[in-house]
């Protein structure tokens, strides 16, 4: 069997572009704590941002998060604990923040909404779109959710039964009560950029991902009209925000003061105009945010956008959530998984990976288990610790030492007939040399679950390889043969795995003595980098000793 060698360069990560790579989760809104449900967005965008810099390490690479902090909920909250709704968000703030560093996400800004150069940003969009004649003042009369912070037409609402008997309107999209509103207020000429969206969804099938939140949206925008959207509130209802710049007695709507974070946490407005904005990211490459959202992020933001004269987003990474028991999580129902706890208990890499390999397709709702968060601990400490451990081991290095010849990768690869004499898995180093491409593929398609599955499918082979060949032979040749060719499999999928397990990968590139200038993909094939001379063993996952 011939060695083969596979590379292949996206457009997305070229490093001709000099645009930086720009990621950004949702600003997280901080009325409680943070859940389970907040650190798997912030994971999958932490690993889209990671996989960018090692993919082409010469592109600058923006990774945007934060919080949400205007809003009649934040309003309420703080009125109902005597505090200062500032306050409030400052506490609060604090531990998504918290969250972000507990969880080794890279983020390179964390904007708050209420700081001075959000709302900058936030009035320059406002004057703009009013200046166009976009914004008007009129009275509005229909279904506001207080929980959704939105407003919703008639056919966004149901009636429902509690179980109490007591009949409610409710969200169709969310289930969140809605309560009937009438004031006046400024609106947003939405319906007029109707058929321009729908014209960019229909051109572009790979702007919303996947695909079958891109149909729901086509569908919806060619049976639906759209109504203006409200972008205010009077200032007796809402005093927490942004006021309507020349009319304080109004507030500016939190949706419209949130989405507009994108472009502030990277400068807007920008003196330089559209090359300056550019330079400085726009727009974004992707934008990770959960199912319940992609109207806000997909409608009413490019909506915006068109309407500013600025480029839309590449493509919007549209997630499912986490349940428990099928059911969604919930405060009332006592159960919401507590992000901490479970990275204290487990470790920090280990929930990650279970985020992303349970998590990593996007289409459906995920259960969150501790039984299969049990099980992929496991696979992860058997499959990749464990492996590295067994082959560092005293006697087997004591073995390879007595070795005539010292062999290396390009040594086997040069010397296929040599290499079979001495069982070398030469499938396994075919599999290894194909992985580093097959990782980009999946990145580029946003296929995170099916990189990882990738790179564990090749360290089955790699314990495979272990357990029935060579390197426990008597013979010291064959045993430096498939020595060299599982650190080898270790190395590449290192390699790897940074973007998923960053920790963890780090510690063993530094225990296989990779150079720090070999880490990135371009080196993630059979005999392109190297194991340094100072290999040692090193202890990567412990075994949980209390269960979440």
């Amino acid at each position: 069997m011939e060695l083969q060698s596979q590379g292949v360069v996206s457009k997305e990560f070229s490093g001709a572009q000099t645009k930086p790579y720009y990621v950004t989760t949702p600003i997280f809104y901080p009325n409680a704590v943070p859940h389970i449900g907040h650190l798997y967005t912030l994971v999958t965008g932490d690993i889209l941002a990671r996989h960018a810099r090692i993919a082409h390490p010469d592109r600058v690479v923006k990774f945007l998060t934060g919080t949400d902090e205007h809003g009649l909920k934040i309003q309420k909250v703080a009125a109902e604990r005597g505090v200062r709704p500032m306050a409030l968000c400052d506490r609060l703030s604090g531990q998504f923040r918290r969250l972000a560093g507990s969880a080794n996400v890279s983020g390179t800004v964390f904007m708050r909404t209420t700081s001075a150069e959000h709302r900058r940003a936030v009035e320059h969009v406002w004057k703009q779109l009013d200046a166009k004649g976009l914004i008007y003042k009129d009275a509005y009369e229909g279904w506001y959710s207080v929980s959704d912070e939105c407003f919703y037409t008639h056919s966004q609402v149901h009636k429902t039964t509690l179980p109490s008997g007591e009949e409610i309107t409710v969200s169709t999209e969310t289930g969140s009560t809605v309560e009937w509103s009438q004031e006046e207020n400024y609106k947003f000429r939405l319906s007029a950029f109707r058929e321009t969206l729908l014209e960019h969804y229909t051109r572009d099938k790979g702007s919303i991902f996947p695909s079958s939140y891109h149909e729901y949206l086509v569908d919806l925008l060619k049976n639906n009209d759209l109504d203006d959207l409200s972008v205010s509130r009077p200032r007796t209802r809402l005093e927490w925000g942004v006021p309507v710049p020349g009319d304080p007695e109004h507030t500016i709507y939190v949706w419209f003061d949130a989405l507009t974070v994108y472009l502030s946490g990277i400068g807007f407005p920008w003196a330089g105009g559209a090359a300056e904005g550019s330079g400085a990211g726009w727009a974004p490459d992707v934008q990770v945010i959960g199912k319940d959202i992609l109207r806000f992020h997909a409608i009413y933001l490019p909506a915006m956008l068109k309407a500013l004269e600025l480029p839309l987003s590449r493509t919007i990474l549209t997630h499912a959530h986490w349940t428990v028991n099928q059911r969604k999580m919930s405060k009332s129902v006592g159960n919401v998984v507590d992000p901490f706890e479970a990275m204290e208990i487990y470790g920090v890499d280990v929930v990650r990976f279970y985020l992303a390999r349970v998590g990593g397709r996007f289409r459906d709702d995920v259960d969150w288990s501790t039984e299969q968060l049990d099980k992929h601990s496991d696979e992860l400490r058997n499959l990749l610790g464990n492996l590295f451990m067994r082959i560092t081991s005293k006697a087997i290095r004591a073995r390879v030492a007595k070795a005539d010849e010292k062999l290396d990768v390009k040594a086997l690869l040069s010397d296929t007939e040599k290499a079979k004499a001495l069982g070398v898995d030469l499938e396994l180093l075919n599999s290894v040399g194909a992985l580093g491409a097959t990782v980009r593929k999946n990145f580029d398609m946003l296929e995170l679950g099916d990189a990882l599955e990738a790179i564990m499918l090749v360290l089955r082979q790699a314990n495979a390889t272990m357990t029935n060949s060579a390197p426990w032979a008597q013979d010291p040749q064959p045993a430096a043969a498939s020595y060299v060719s599982v650190l080898e499999t270790i190395r590449v999928c290192a390699l790897c795995l940074q973007p998923f397990i960053p920790e963890a990968a780090q510690r063993l590139l530094d225990a296989m003595d990779v150079r720090e200038s070999e880490r990135t993909l371009g080196y993630a094939e059979v005999g392109v980098g190297a194991v340094g001379e100072k290999v040692e063993g090193v202890k990567l996952f412990n075994i949980p000793q209390v269960k979440v």
